[in-house]
């Protein structure tokens, strides 16, 4: 299994015309302080029951700050299992540029 990295706007499109789970892997008071719609705060407290939990057959969009560590994050998703793993390019930082976000 396999991720891939996409632009904030095929995320975005994804999120307007399929059912995603979207996870956001941010400390958890930037979470808070605003994340994209929908998403989940990931972490490692949480991962082993997101991984029970998660629809597996749905796409899985990871956001984190600016792209770098959701690339790592998606490739370890992705070899737990997940069909369709995508790393947003930008993270959150270059997603509230074109999408701004309210917490």
């Amino acid at each position: 299994m396999a991720f891939t990295c996409i632009p904030a706007a095929a995320a975005k499109q994804m999120m307007d015309t399929r059912e995603v789970t979207v996870v956001d892997i941010r400390d958890p008071a930037s979470f808070a302080a605003g994340h994209a719609p929908g998403a989940v705060s990931l972490n490692n407290n949480n991962v082993q029951d997101f991984i029970l939990q998660a629809d597996h057959d749905k796409p899985l969009l990871v956001f984190c700050y600016h792209g770098h560590s959701s690339q790592g994050a998606a490739d370890f998703l992705a070899k737990q299992g997940f069909d369709e793993v995508y790393s947003v390019d930008g993270g959150f930082e270059g997603w509230k540029l074109q999408y701004p976000v309210s917490p």
